[in-house]
């Protein structure tokens, strides 16, 4: 895509920022380009964002019924998924499923809280628990 072609449609999930693109420029060379973004990508993103929102909503329910741990909620509420958790915790997916047994929860360690408290940007407290009504904050 030349540069002169980068989209500019102000989208709303760029909240008035903009994200670096590389173009070619008028000498054939990459450049980066600042875009504030197009509507097919607004529209992908609104998608997945609404994905994760329906997950977090089902995984409460889990949660509320007792069938999964609290540790699988915030998960999804803080738009993660069990790939991005591993990453983000370097614990093998297998293993994160083990923890969201109510029971395989109550017993993990302080350390292994930890992880997840850093990794999901929430405190101890919070990650043992739902927040109160629909919220998807903790």
């Amino acid at each position: 895509m030349k540069s002169s072609q980068v989209p500019q449609q102000n989208i709303s999930t760029y909240a008035d920022n903009k994200k670096a693109m590389y173009a070619i420029g008028s000498d054939g060379k990459y450049v980066r380009v600042a875009s504030s973004g197009w509507e097919v990508e607004e529209a992908a993103t609104m998608q997945a964002l609404a994905e994760l929102e329906r997950l977090a909503a089902h995984a409460r329910r889990q949660v509320e019924q007792g069938r999964v741990a609290p540790l699988y909620y915030h998960m999804y509420a803080r738009r993660m998924d069990l790939q991005t958790l591993a990453q983000a915790t370097g614990f093998f997916k297998w293993r994160i499923k083990r923890h969201f047994s109510p029971k395989i929860f109550a017993g993990l360690s302080d350390k292994i809280l930890a992880r997840y408290t850093e990794a999901l940007g929430i405190s101890r407290e919070a990650l043992c628990r739902l927040p109160a009504g629909d919220d998807h904050g903790a």
